[in-house]
């Protein structure tokens, strides 16, 4: 059994518990997720079963889309609603025009710091280790790229935000951020994740997993974004041996110069592995090269 299967996590379980209802709904230790989801969180959590876990890190690396809550008025030691209070409560007294400019300030491409809680490692260590201990530490700030930040409505102190940002962006952090900007403290209360990459929230299964083999995204349907190639019988071969191939064993669908991976499919379909193309774009260089594709990622044993 392999494939991706989208869930929709509820509030309360840990994203490990959601892969092992998965592990004994699909009957397979073969197991994994893409990316983790508070406890409090909701929504979106994709689980790689089988074969697919060799994909982790390839579906794990899209943008991702989140209805984030934000609570006005003071920081906490998480970032969220789990944590302590660092502070009393500060007046909120924010014009809709300085929030605006708030937001728009926090789009683009910036280094952002982890929250103290976290599943960041520093000497090896995970931050959210060394916060429990009162263990204070530097933590590194990481590139991330916010693509949108929205105001979806505003009541009181609490704001509901549309947020579109890369894989690794804390939304936690993120509000933390904006409290800072507005001079009032904040924290994250609630976080929805509609979107993670390639997988939306109209395809998730409930956390019952209820016939969840019914509903896997085969490995064919898998990073439609990269470009196919077919092979036949001796292609297949080949990649089974982690082999090279050439153009001579390639069916169709030869990548032009610039591709940086593709998808090897067999004749019916199935996908076998990906693969880096090389000799395509000669470059400057004056040498001819013979063009072949180097499987990197093989999924066929």
């Amino acid at each position: 059994m392999d494939g991706v299967l989208v869930v929709d996590k509820p509030a309360g379980p840990t994203s490990h518990d959601i892969v092992d209802r998965a592990r004994r709904a699909l009957q397979t230790r073969r197991v994994g997720h893409t990316g983790t989801l508070d406890p409090f969180a909701t929504g979106v959590l994709v689980l790689c079963v089988g074969r697919a876990t060799r994909l982790a890190r390839f579906l794990a690396a899209g943008e991702k889309v989140y209805r984030a809550t934000v609570r006005l008025g003071f920081a906490t030691t998480t970032d969220d609603l789990t944590g302590d209070p660092l502070e009393a409560e500060r007046p909120v007294d924010v014009a809709d025009t300085r929030l605006g400019e708030a937001l728009a300030g926090l789009v683009g491409r910036f280094d952002q710091v982890p929250p103290a809680f976290s599943a960041r490692q520093v000497g090896g260590r995970r931050l959210y280790e060394l916060a429990r201990r009162g263990e204070a530490v530097a933590r590194a700030a990481t590139p991330v790229t916010i693509h949108a930040l929205d105001l979806v409505s505003r009541s009181g102190h609490t704001l509901e935000l549309d947020v579109r940002c890369s894989a690794g962006t804390y939304v936690r952090a993120l509000a933390r951020d904006l409290g800072e900007r507005l001079g009032t403290g904040a924290h994250l209360v609630a976080l929805r994740r509609t979107r993670s990459g390639a997988f939306d929230i109209a395809e998730a299964v409930s956390s019952d997993l209820t016939r969840a083999g019914e509903r896997l995204i085969p490995l064919s349907g898998l990073l439609l974004e990269l470009p196919a190639v077919r092979v036949g019988d001796e292609g297949r071969r080949l990649v089974g041996h982690g082999r090279e191939l050439g153009a001579e064993v390639v069916l169709s669908d030869l990548p032009p110069a610039g591709v940086e991976r593709v998808r090897l499919l067999d004749e019916k379909g199935e996908l076998l592995a990906l693969a880096v193309p090389r000799g395509f774009d000669r470059g400057e260089s004056p040498l001819p090269r013979r063009p072949t594709l180097h499987p990197d990622l093989v999924l066929i044993d």
